[in-house]
């Protein structure tokens, strides 16, 4: 079966479309009122939501029967010595990143925690090496949030002990042995606002990707630009356009057996988050970044003050979607040559993701 449930994680709570004979229609909504931050749906199985309550707190919620009931699971959790820095203890105050690898769940939390679980969610164990990196503490630092955080996690099909994390503010790190170990990679990229541009730790990957047919080939969505490895991350080249709109952005998709197809959703820079001319544009590259094209056809033009956030765009297929923050949900069904407005009516979209259903 495809992918034909779009699931949209936003302010207001797990808002669900349905590609039917009539196109892409409103299926359910899930959490009224409650913030969700992330959703992660199983292949053939579960569907996870993030929830951030505010007041009470990070949620996590598995649905075994495509949503008809929730059960509610204990969140990831520090344990009581943990600490941010000295004298700061750590809580978790947000789930950034989540995905399952074989029977393995792996979560990225603010302040900085990777949680695995070994057991369907029942419980999760933070990573200690990686909490106890010797640059955490001291080069680790918050973007948009007060502490750093792991947003993003990229594992290998091939090897489920092999996989990627990003950070804001840290950069890229890779562990070859299930997080016993990790190495930084970070050569090649730029740190605009550190004294230092090209440190070794204190990058600000916005969002981390890798070709599903072609995992060597990753992608990210940077603070400072574009970026794209050959390698497997040892090495990143800016991509970005030197004259026009693809550099600053949040979010980033990559064609699932292309590696050299991607698409952005620029806006003006970190102080200015709109889009460019107040006009809302795709950028897609067929040519591994060397060349960018401006995809508008369907998108506003000239009165847009919509920013797509890091998780709030995915694609199946030839089919791209994406969320912004003033409400509105478009998608394109041919690669984003034409885009069309599902709703202009939603809350803030924190994520959205293709599944099956």
């Amino acid at each position: 079966m495809s992918k034909n449930l779009l699931f949209l994680g936003t302010r207001k709570g797990l808002i669900i479309y349905h590609n039917s004979d009539q196109g892409w229609v409103y299926h359910s909504t899930h959490f009224p009122g409650i913030p969700v931050t992330m959703t992660y749906v199983e292949p053939d199985g579960s569907w996870w939501a993030c929830l951030d309550h505010g007041h009470w707190g990070i949620k996590l919620h598995r649905s075994a029967d495509r949503g008809q009931n929730w059960t509610e699971l204990e969140a990831p959790k520090y344990p009581e010595n943990a600490e941010i820095k000295e004298g700061v203890p750590a809580s978790n105050k947000y789930i950034w990143a989540f995905t399952k690898s074989q029977d393995r769940i792996l979560a990225g939390t603010i302040p900085g925690g990777l949680f695995v679980s070994n057991d369907e969610g029942q419980s999760f164990i933070l990573n200690e090496s990686l909490w106890n990196h010797p640059s955490r503490q001291e080069h680790w630092f918050g973007g948009g949030f007060d502490y750093p955080g792991i947003h993003s996690i990229v594992v290998d099909p091939d090897d489920p002990n092999h996989f990627y994390i990003g950070i804001s503010c840290a950069g890229v790190f890779e562990t070859k042995d299930n997080g016993a170990s990790w190495i930084v990679r970070n050569k090649g990229l730029r740190a605009d606002f550190l004294p230092d541009p090209f440190t070794e730790v204190g990058h600000d990957p916005h969002l981390l990707l890798a070709c599903p047919a072609n995992p060597r080939i990753m992608w990210q969505q940077n603070h400072c630009g574009i970026f794209r490895s050959t390698d497997a991350g040892e090495n990143w080249e800016d991509v970005s356009q030197k004259e026009g709109p693809a550099n600053f952005g949040f979010t980033i998709a990559v064609h699932e057996t292309n590696p050299d197809m991607a698409w952005v959703v620029p806006g003006v820079s970190d102080v200015i988050r709109t889009p460019i001319d107040l006009s809302l544009v795709v950028c897609r590259t067929s040519d591994g970044g060397r060349t960018w094209e401006e995809q508008r056809k369907g998108l506003p033009q000239g009165n847009a003050f919509d920013i797509v956030y890091r998780h709030a765009m995915d694609i199946t297929a030839d089919t791209l979607a994406f969320g912004t923050t003033t409400g509105n949900l478009f998608l394109s069904e041919d690669l984003g040559e034409d885009w069309k407005a599902i709703s202009n009516y939603l809350p803030m979209v924190h994520s959205v993701e293709f599944g099956k259903g």
